[in-house]
């Protein structure tokens, strides 16, 4: 089901090279996540003063923040190689071998999703982040023997959106834990107009507020939405994206003013209707969605729980007086409307 949603902020295949083309390759070029990038500055400012690598950096938080983006321009900063790879494409601890011993002095592996690195692999992190070395096994059996081998000074930086999911020997390695924010609406207009800027999009200031504001506080999801947003324009106005236009495209993308979609309103229908507001376990919320728990938890409910939707109790999921002043105001994009086949109910 996420894979279909406009404001989902997982990356689909196709995007891949088009945001490559969007983000920014410097720090002073990054936009919004303030504080984040001073410390970031004084880190990379401070190892290149004295020679070093940069300590090893894990970036958590929600997806379409930037995470991946930030460790391609601590590259840059660095002015040093980097390497990408994730935690599910690392099946053996030799491919992770391979990886390290092919890094020179200074570069950077950077491992996306390394919550999902199996515990064989992981535990070949621990002599390379602490003491620049690979443990190797030699034999088997009671003739078995350890040769260290060492490695070029490297800098990790892993990213990831389950920080609680990394074991605690892996997360006590890094010096430099950092969580990258969901952006306010200033900063995703600035984005807005910087992407319609590089692709070449007219796009009123207004406009790009009122496609901030249904932004999720991502930037992942702005650009996709901008994006769209100039195929409505550009077929059903004169190619200039305002409020007006900006609104009516949201509408016949059944996005409302604050972002939330028909897989929001159902999940939010589901807790007041069939739970009497909850508090309902996520499994259970899950199985009543036809929703992997997994995908509600790491991409449905960061965004209700940031705006004050959703609540996460000992017992279980709990909506707030919040949803139903939301759901009083009427909105058109979703009056009575039926989900599928199989009478789940209505949307409000």
């Amino acid at each position: 089901m996420d894979e279909e949603r406009i404001v989902s902020a997982r990356m689909s295949g196709e995007e891949i090279q088009e945001e490559g083309s969007l983000r920014p390759q410097r720090l002073a070029e990054f936009i919004g996540q303030n504080k984040l990038k001073e410390k970031l500055f004084i880190y990379i400012k401070a190892a290149l003063e004295r020679g070093e690598p940069l300590d090893h950096v894990l970036l958590h938080g929600p997806p379409g923040l930037g995470k991946t983006t930030l460790a391609l321009i601590i590259a840059r900063e660095m002015e040093v190689n980097i390497k990408v790879t994730s935690g599910p494409a690392i099946e053996r601890p030799g491919d992770l071998a391979a990886l390290l011993t092919a890094l020179s002095p200074g570069d950077i592996l950077f491992i996306d999703e390394i919550h999902r690195l199996q515990r064989s692999v992981e535990e070949i992190l621990y002599p390379a982040m602490e003491d620049f070395a690979l443990d190797i096994i030699i034999g088997k059996g009671p003739s078995a023997r350890t040769l260290r081998l060492d490695i070029s000074p490297f800098t990790l930086i892993g990213a990831t959106t389950r920080a609680g999911l990394i074991s605690s020997p892996l997360r006590d390695r890094f010096g430099i834990i950092e969580r990258v924010e969901f952006y306010d609406e200033a900063a995703l207009s600035e984005i807005i107009t910087r992407s319609a800027s590089l692709l070449g999009i007219g796009v009123e200031a207004a406009g790009a507020t009122k496609l901030a504001l249904a932004s999720r506080g991502t930037p992942r999801i702005a650009n996709r939405l901008l994006k769209r947003v100039r195929d409505y324009a550009q077929v059903r106005a004169e190619g200039v994206i305002d409020p007006v236009v900006a609104g009516a495209a949201l509408e016949m993308l059944d996005i409302d003013h604050i972002g939330l979609d028909r897989t929001d309103y159902l999940l939010l229908h589901t807790i007041i209707q069939k739970f009497s507001g909850g508090p309902v376990g996520i499994d259970t919320l899950s199985a009543a969605i036809n929703e992997d728990a997994n995908t509600i938890e790491e991409l449905y409910e960061p965004y209700l729980m940031k705006i004050g939707f959703l609540k996460r109790t000992t017992r279980g999921r709990v909506v707030t007086d919040r949803v139903y002043e939301h759901l009083k105001i009427g909105n058109s994009n979703y009056r009575q409307q039926t989900i599928g086949d199989n009478n789940q109910g209505e949307l409000f």
